[in-house]
């Protein structure tokens, strides 16, 4: 389904392009605030794209003014019922375990829960209008969709501790001095750059894209040896589109 297929009151948007596929975040008006039915929505979308050979490349942004506030607050007030224990965590492991590459592209607001989606994503790409955020500890709260496993893999614990503890808010440029983000660009680029992007990803192998995402997800924390080990008895070997490819790149060498 296209964006343009999409019912109106869609809370997460699909939109394919040639190999790639853009899923929006929809609630602009409530700066697009994470609720438990926009995640039935993100998880159906998911489970969609786990099963789509057609998609070498998932970009996941917001509509409107920003990516995501967060968690909306209304919804934890309201007491939100989920399907069980643990089902958002669930829902971004599912993301973060799609076997094309993910990326997030954050403009404005990701804060929170918010943040805890993006970092579900293999990166993150930032406008330079992005602002980033964890202020569970503003809150009382405390993380349940991944902040506490995925910040500090991503940043190094001393410098998530910092984020956790003081709530602060940090620019596009913060974000990627401290590796939270690969690059920043200028908001006015920013479409231009997420389908430039995501084009390069879509144009290289899915089915290599699969196995390096496999063998980067499975061999985390292993000792250097035993990684090294596992990706020569593991190795995934060429793909069906391997020869096709160094044909092609032999004709136009020739």
């Amino acid at each position: 389904m296209t964006a343009a297929e999409a019912p109106a009151s869609a809370l997460v948007l699909r939109e394919d392009h040639d190999g790639w596929t853009l899923l929006t975040l929809n609630r602009p008006d409530k700066l697009n605030a994470l609720t438990v039915a926009m995640f039935r929505e993100l998880r159906a979308h998911v489970e969609d794209l786990a099963a789509d050979a057609s998609v070498a490349c998932v970009v996941l942004r917001g509509a409107g003014k920003c990516f995501s506030a967060g968690h909306d607050l209304a919804d934890i007030a309201a007491g939100e019922s989920t399907p069980s224990r643990g089902w958002h965590s669930e829902t971004l492991r599912m993301l973060e375990r799609l076997p094309q590459p993910v990326i997030a592209a954050v403009h404005g607001h990701c804060y929170t829960g918010a943040l805890e989606v993006a970092l579900a994503a293999d990166f993150i790409l930032a406008a330079d209008s992005a602002r980033f955020g964890d202020t569970h500890a503003k809150w009382a709260l405390t993380p349940v969709w991944g902040m506490s496993q995925r910040l500090p893999r991503r940043v190094g614990p001393a410098t998530a501790k910092r984020l956790m503890f003081t709530a602060d808010m940090i620019d596009a440029a913060e974000a990627v001095r401290i590796g939270l983000a690969e690059y920043a660009v200028p908001a006015p680029e920013f479409d231009t750059e997420i389908a430039a992007l995501a084009g390069r990803i879509a144009e290289n192998s899915a089915f290599s894209h699969a196995a390096n995402k496999h063998l980067l997800h499975t061999t985390d924390g292993m000792p250097l040896d035993a990684g090294l080990q596992y990706e020569v008895l593991e190795s995934r070997g060429k793909g069906p589109d391997a020869g096709d490819r160094i044909a092609a790149f032999t004709r136009k060498d020739s």
